[in-house]
């Protein structure tokens, strides 16, 4: 908490319903450093829009605290917070012109007329929508409107920016286009960030970090590569990307970790806990780090930490720059991702190596800082 700029200590906020309390937040810590951008990601009902809503003030918690930049906020409004919120609907007013929707935070800060002038004119260059200050809201697009929403929200530049969900109502080209625009003017201002979404890709596109959220509670929280990677529960690794699974037993610990699947011998690793002998595991290995040979290997050619298993190619589908390959093997099916070129068919062996394969927690991630 000593360095975060907002660290949440265990929040929880809890909805009384017909069928009794509903925990739409459930002992949530989050800790979020200067110039960070730090995404909220999960499916809905996740309880990341009520983490957003309780850091900008507009939910109370029953337990726990918000703080920001120090200073205990719990039971503060959201305008004294020093934090701005982009809403998924943009939330301009109608009738006002994008000039004055813009200018109006410094309005309500009581910033002298002749200031407001020059800073709405110099935000509006840098969202590069300076001809667009006379017009009303409903004469925009959504990607102009979604401009006038940041340039609104970062004029009095606020400590930290709360962003709940302010790609979704785009279509897909403008999306990546904003997003792109979006980080950024995050590292040219070096503002805090806090970004709410249910879209891996954007979560991972646009983060230095992300809280992976699930039924209240963060599941994991790490760097997009760590999450990617190296998943810390079953949750991340079906949530997050496409990816192969595997049960097994673990069989051997001692000098290298080796787990039976289906009377084949898997070699793995597991980065986030230690299992026992004997004990029923996950394995994970995602599809881009599978690769298809004709013949099966030596050691000298794959490494001695290789697995290596027969298999039949039973669909392949062109997505344009990558093949994603179907196959069946004696463990179960697989899918295969790799550059496009020439279809593989029928038989070949299938190769990866241990330290792709993932074993993941039977039990909830730990944050990863």
């Amino acid at each position: 908490m000593k360095d975060s700029l907002v660290y949440l200590d265990r929040v929880s906020k809890i909805y009384a319903t017909s069928k009794g309390e509903f925990h739409a937040v459930r002992e949530v810590t989050i800790d979020v450093q200067p110039g960070e951008f730090y995404s909220l990601l999960g499916s809905s009902g996740s309880g990341k829009t009520t983490t957003l809503r309780l850091i900008g003030g507009f939910e109370i918690p029953e337990y726990g605290q918000v703080y920001i930049n120090g200073e205990d906020v719990t039971a503060l409004p959201p305008y004294r917070r020093n934090v701005h919120t982009v809403f998924q609907n943009y939330a301009l007013f109608p009738h006002l012109t994008v000039a004055q929707n813009i200018a109006y935070p410094l309005s309500i800060a009581k910033i002298p007329q002749a200031e407001i002038g020059p800073r709405v004119a110099e935000t509006l260059r840098m969202f590069r929508i300076e001809g667009l200050g006379d017009r009303r809201p409903a004469q925009l697009s959504g990607g102009q409107q979604q401009r006038v929403a940041l340039a609104r929200a970062l004029i009095n530049r606020p400590k930290v920016l709360l962003l709940d969900e302010p790609l979704s109502a785009l279509d897909a080209k403008i999306r990546e286009e904003v997003r792109q625009e979006l980080r950024e003017l995050q590292r040219q201002t070096n503002l805090t960030f806090i970004y709410v979404t249910h879209d891996q890709e954007e979560a991972l596109a646009l983060s230095d970090r992300v809280a992976v959220m699930h039924n209240g509670q963060v599941e994991q929280v790490g760097t997009p590569r760590q999450i990617y990677d190296r998943p810390a529960s079953l949750f991340v690794a079906q949530f997050i990307g496409k990816a192969n699974f595997l049960t097994g037993k673990v069989i051997e610990l001692s000098d290298s970790l080796q787990v039976e699947v289906a009377g084949t011998v898997i070699k793995a690793v597991a980065p986030s806990y230690k299992p026992t002998l004997g004990e029923t595991v996950t394995l994970m290995i995602r599809p881009e780090q599978l690769q298809l040979s004709a013949n099966v290997g030596n050691a000298a050619n794959h490494g001695e930490n290789a697995n290596q298993i027969p298999g039949k190619i039973t669909h392949v589908t062109y997505i344009g720059q990558l093949l994603q390959i179907q196959l069946e093997t004696p463990i179960g099916a697989f899918t295969v991702t790799q550059l496009s070129g020439t279809e593989p068919s029928g038989e070949v062996v299938l190769n990866w190596q241990a330290q792709d394969c993932i074993m993941i927690s039977p039990t909830k991630a730990q944050t990863v800082l």
